[in-house]
């Protein structure tokens, strides 16, 4: 069976990665992000939409849906706009509710069909460390934690038609994304790296290799789970 992903946010950082070992892997993928990826491949198509536009990623993944057979959908794209409580915004969490999660279930739900008819379909979703709780993150961390339950309940809701669905959820990640927030070589980033147990920050390669497993096609007795890619922050990094 030929197998075609859907990334999102596949134009960078993490998702450009997750593409790229998708590709090498011999899969066909459709990169879903507001910018065309860098590079090309004969297998990669790019799709440019917001996913804060949810009238325009419904439509776009029908389009997609209609055009080709998918088989595997990865929800990697991802916004944090930090802010402490005092200064969180509703619009804010009514973006990032419809980034992270409404335009996952627009995805999901145009491809659906298709995984149906085959009985088989592998979703990825990208959480965070984050989920957990993080000063600056009551958005951030309300959504991705929703995206943990939202999984969930689609494992058990697929796992009877051969679709599995898992989430894989970064610690701090070597992107733009989290230079937007960190500034490169301060000491901030060294603090972060020394307070992580493995004692360095994570790469691409290391959170494209879990959305890897997840997307395995032998990998058909796993669901619903949500694996930390963290150097070990999601387990506890407290010194006594």
């Amino acid at each position: 069976m030929p197998y075609t992903a859907i990334v999102t946010g596949g134009s960078a950082g993490i998702g450009a990665e997750i593409v790229r070992q998708l590709l090498d892997a011999g899969y066909e993928v459709i990169s879903m992000a507001r910018r065309a990826p860098e590079s090309a491949h004969p297998k990669l198509k790019s799709v440019q939409v917001d996913l804060l536009d949810a009238a325009g990623t419904a439509q776009a993944a029908q389009e997609i849906a209609r055009e080709h057979a998918i088989t595997h959908v990865i929800h990697n794209a991802g916004v944090i706009w930090p802010n402490l409580l005092p200064d969180v915004a509703l619009d804010e969490l009514q973006g990032l509710t419809q980034i992270h999660l409404g335009s996952a279930i627009s995805i999901v739900q145009a491809c659906l069909p298709c995984m149906e008819k085959r009985q088989f379909g592998r979703i990825v979703l990208m959480s965070s460390r984050g989920a957990l709780g993080l000063p600056t993150r009551t958005a951030y961390s309300a959504t991705k934690a929703g995206m943990i339950g939202m999984a969930r309940t689609w494992a058990l809701e697929l796992a009877p038609k051969g679709i599995t669905v898992n989430v894989v959820a970064p610690g701090p990640i070597q992107t733009d994304m989290f230079y937007d927030v960190v500034e490169p070589g301060s000491e901030r980033e060294s603090n972060i790296a020394k307070g992580i147990p493995v004692q360095r920050l994570g790469r691409p390669d290391d959170v494209a290799r879990a959305v890897l497993f997840f997307s395995d096609p032998a990998n058909s007795f796993l669901t619903g789970q949500t694996l930390y890619v963290c150097g070990g922050a999601s387990v506890g990094s407290i010194t006594i």
